[in-house]
């Protein structure tokens, strides 16, 4: 995801083939492109799509082109996931060591109540 927010944020537009050779290059200069050529050509569509789907990314045609301000947020998570730590800690399951308190019941209520 990187090497794609890194490669869209130059004002250039791209079609898909010539993204993904720049992607690729500088993944192999990064000693990071795993898995094959096809099986990443594959996640890095997939990962172009969802960047269009949340507007990061713009489709015209067959060219897609960055949205810089949505780019460098999404940058700036990448490159610091501590700093957003605490979105994502509000938005996770809550603990289950941590029990429901029982409601406290009012003796008045039962006050009427002939056993």
């Amino acid at each position: 995801m990187e090497q794609i927010v890194t490669s869209l944020l130059c004002s250039k537009s791209f079609e898909f083939k010539a993204l993904f050779s720049i992607v690729h290059e500088g993944l192999l200069a990064r000693n990071a492109a795993h898995g094959g050529q096809e099986m990443l050509r594959l996640r890095t569509y997939d990962k172009l799509q969802t960047l269009v789907r949340e507007g990061r990314v713009t489709k015209t045609g067959k060219k897609y082109k960055g949205v810089r301000k949505g780019l460098l947020i999404l940058e700036d998570i990448l490159k610091n996931p501590v700093k957003h730590l605490p979105f994502q800690a509000a938005t996770a399951a809550p603990s289950k060591s941590r029990r429901p308190a029982k409601p406290k019941v009012a003796e008045e209520a039962f006050d009427d109540v002939e056993p």
